[in-house]
């Protein structure tokens, strides 16, 4: 699907109120779950997959399955945000630090003030503290909740607690509260027309380049596996 078809899937699936995992894949995260069972289970498992990385874009595209357009995940939460706003949505922001949620939580009520934002929480926290939170958000009641913890952590998390949460949309974000908060800025338009955003980001943060090795990884599975590419 492409932005406006996930949109319009996202309003049904909360109008619904069926619980709705959404996760954001990108090369790292599909190679994640190549090396691990569990992670694939997660990804295989969840409501919604969208393209979210440049990388699964080409992939699909040489696999000969291509997609109607990446679907980025912080454009998502932001078209998101503006439906919101005609419906009135509650929103809860998970994860991060205690000054990059709460910046997060006042620019976005700012921005869309027709979205209640029900409630946030850093992501300091760990499994003895998971029953506390999730009992917090399911309180909150809303109808999104946007999730920032690392892909290693918040797809699991969300995957784990989906049930007791019970939340229409839930979905990982990755970064964005940091780009939103002002923390950090989004790649230059030229980078994302590019499709370098990962290499922008390379550059900002030179201590990715563990995360990053699974990019050339990924690039050498496709050209050699193109035919089983799904």
């Amino acid at each position: 699907m492409d932005m406006k078809e996930t949109l319009s899937y996202l309003i049904e699936a909360i109008q619904s109120r069926a619980p709705h995992q959404v996760i954001t894949a990108n090369p790292i995260m599909v190679m994640a779950a190549l090396d691990n069972p569990a992670y694939k289970e997660i990804m295989v498992s969840a409501e919604l997959v969208v393209p979210d990385g440049t990388g699964v874009v080409w992939a699909a595209e040489r696999g000969g399955n291509p997609v109607k357009e990446r679907v980025p995940g912080y454009d998502l939460l932001h078209e998101l945000m503006k439906e919101g706003e005609h419906y009135h949505w509650r929103v809860y922001l998970l994860g991060s630090t205690p000054e990059v949620i709460r910046e997060t939580a006042s620019r976005l009520q700012m921005q869309y003030p027709g979205v209640t934002i029900a409630g946030f929480r850093d992501g300091f926290f760990g499994p003895a503290e998971d029953d506390e939170v999730v009992a917090t958000i399911v309180e909150a009641k809303p109808d999104l909740l946007f999730v920032a913890r690392g892909a290693d952590t918040q797809e699991p998390w969300i995957a784990k607690h989906k049930s007791r949460l019970g939340i229409p949309v839930m979905m990982g974000v990755g970064g964005s509260f940091d780009v939103i908060s002002g923390k950090t800025k989004r790649a230059p338009l030229a980078f994302q027309k590019l499709r370098l955003e990962w290499f922008y980001r390379l550059l900002k943060e030179p201590t990715r380049y563990k995360r990053m090795l699974a990019l050339p990884k990924f690039a050498v599975k496709v050209m050699r596996e193109k035919d089983s590419v799904t």
